[in-house]
């Protein structure tokens, strides 16, 4: 068990991550509604979480059954929504168990017109311009924003941390040509581009991913060149090298550790930032919006139906509000937590 027991220096930082009150249940909160969103086509679906009829059981959430499996007359996939589908499985006595929220992210709701439509008992914050419900797009929509979020951070941080390692580490003409690099590449005009690359190509998550990776890799460079420059002069790095290790090894064994604090206190707010840059573009209608659930898509239909439809602005602000409060406050929180100048 001593092999896993945490270090006196991680037990001080964990104590003083949960001395932060307003951080550390940001951080129970942020993982409890992304928890939930996880499983979001059990809360808010179209599709019966399941069907007991005549002696046989459906699961239509997991599988994707025909019509003429459940009784019908044609070999396309059921429309659960169908009113005529509905009086089927009525007359025959079917069991049938629907999600909290009957509705999917794309389902249109038939029961309300015209759209947008009030909040009420069936649509607990209305419909959208298109007669969406609101709650689904917000699940679905908070759900993607995370992954986008987390994928991008990750994948950005894990390219900054090398650049930053090899410019702090090797130093000299690399650490200058990397330089000039970065200010060149730093400098191009990435909402444009992406508003050009969107109008030919049509805009998914891999692509808008990996076009907003070739910009977003530069944040913790600086930060890690900073620390691997200070680190290179160490005497156990020193010595390391008398040694004979490779460059490699003593990048990625004695340098590399040093910079990690640093970069993990960073990792909430460039979060924060791929999530705000995702919705900003869902909002000038370049990024995800038109294939999948979007907060974006909310903000922008609340520009235009702010006096007419107070329930989308309210509902897609709140949303967004919430998500970047929790990241910030589960940032300071990390931030503190490893700040060596703050006493147990």
């Amino acid at each position: 068990m001593d092999r896993f027991a945490f270090t006196p220096l991680t037990r001080r930082r964990l104590a003083r991550f949960r001395a932060n009150r307003r951080g550390y249940w940001s951080l129970w909160i942020f993982l409890g509604l992304f928890g939930l969103s996880l499983f979001a086509e059990l809360i808010a679906n179209d599709r019966p979480l399941y069907i007991g009829m005549e002696g046989a059981h459906y699961f239509p959430v997991l599988v994707d059954y025909t019509e003429t499996e459940l009784g019908g007359d044609f070999e396309t996939s059921a429309d659960y929504t169908a009113p005529f589908l509905l009086d089927l499985l009525k007359e025959k006595g079917a069991t049938v168990v629907w999600p909290l929220i009957p509705f999917s992210w794309d389902t249109v709701v038939r029961e309300v017109a015209p759209y947008p439509a009030a909040p009420s008992a069936l649509n607990w914050l209305g419909t959208d311009n298109d007669g969406h419900d609101i709650v689904a797009t917000l699940i679905y929509g908070f759900r993607i924003s995370i992954l986008f979020g987390l994928a991008l951070t990750a994948l950005a941080s894990v390219i900054g941390v090398l650049a930053g390692l090899l410019q702090g580490y090797l130093g000299g003409l690399t650490d200058l040509l990397m330089q000039r690099f970065i200010e060149i590449w730093s400098g191009m005009p990435t909402l444009y581009l992406l508003i050009i690359l969107s109008s030919v190509i049509e805009p998914n998550f891999l692509w808008l991913l990996g076009i907003m990776l070739l910009f977003s890799w530069m944040e913790l460079v600086g930060l890690v060149r900073a620390e691997a420059l200070r680190a290179r002069n160490f005497d156990y790095v020193r010595a390391a090298r008398a040694l004979g290790l490779s460059d490699i090894r003593i990048m990625l064994r004695h340098v590399l550790p040093n910079t990690l604090v640093a970069t993990i206190t960073f990792l909430p707010f460039v979060m924060n930032g791929s999530i705000s840059t995702l919705t900003s573009l869902d909002y000038l209608r370049v990024g995800l919006q038109q294939s999948a659930p979007s907060l974006g898509k909310l903000l922008s239909q609340a520009k235009d139906l702010a006096v007419q439809a107070p329930w989308i602005p309210l509902s897609a602000f709140f949303t967004v509000a919430l998500l970047l409060s929790l990241l910030v406050f589960i940032g300071e929180a990390t931030r503190d937590a490893f700040d060596p100048r703050r006493g147990p």
